[in-house]
């Protein structure tokens, strides 16, 4: 696989505490990465500062080939790189509504956006919730719909902050079951979490923060 991010020299403090210290990192295309490491290491800033949500200082970056810096953050990245928090936020509107919304933002056609917010609730199982108040949703719920939303802008990149923390039973298992059919369509999909089942599906890469540095890890074999 050819490397869809790279990044040289990323440092990041909070006051006098060094929060990132990466030499050089990068992330293949089409690859699901799973991001470990303690409380508190960094890992929600990592994901952040890639999305261009915080400063960093890097000496050098590369996506898909073309060279980048963190500031100012370019826009191309900013449609290709979408960040998905740990309690997204749901609009109060539709389902259908919150799932297009970015798609509306970029100028899309009605009809277009129509087809294609139709495609991801299918995707994400939540077609019978399309007018459903976001008020009225479980967290399971809520965390596909915000899945899906990120998933119809058709990211090059996907970062995903602790996707699960808040589900438990069926809910966590329907969401885990849609990462693969992500990096399947292309995507590669930066996970940082806790979940065992997360960090256990087949081949998936998995780095740790450590001390503001990342340590790889051998990728999950396919099962038998």
């Amino acid at each position: 696989m050819s490397a869809l991010l790279e990044v040289e020299g990323l440092r990041k403090r909070h006051g006098e505490r060094v929060v990132l210290d990466i030499d050089r990192w990068q992330l293949e295309a089409g690859r699901a990465v799973v991001l470990t490491g303690a409380n508190g290491a960094g890992k929600s800033t990592l994901l952040r500062v890639l999305a261009g949500l915080e400063p960093a200082e890097m000496a050098r970056g590369s996506f898909a080939g073309q060279p980048f810096r963190l500031a100012p953050y370019p826009a191309s990245l900013r449609s290709a790189i979408v960040y998905m928090h740990q309690h997204p936020v749901m609009f109060s509107t539709s389902v259908a509504h919150n799932i297009g919304y970015g798609l509306a933002a970029r100028g899309m056609a009605r009809r277009d956006i129509a087809s294609r917010v139709e495609a991801a609730m299918e995707w994400a199982g939540v077609a019978y919730l399309r007018h459903a108040h976001p008020g009225q949703l479980s967290g399971g719920e809520k965390q596909r719909i915000a899945l899906a939303r990120a998933k119809v802008l058709e990211p090059r990149l996907l970062l995903l902050d602790e996707p699960t923390s808040n589900l438990d039973g069926q809910a966590r298992e329907q969401l885990i079951a849609l990462i693969p059919s992500l990096t399947a369509a292309g995507s590669s999909v930066l996970i940082a979490c806790h979940d065992r089942d997360l960090i256990g599906l087949p081949q998936v890469q998995r780095i740790k923060l450590r001390e503001g540095a990342l340590q790889e890890r051998p990728a999950s074999a396919s099962p038998a």
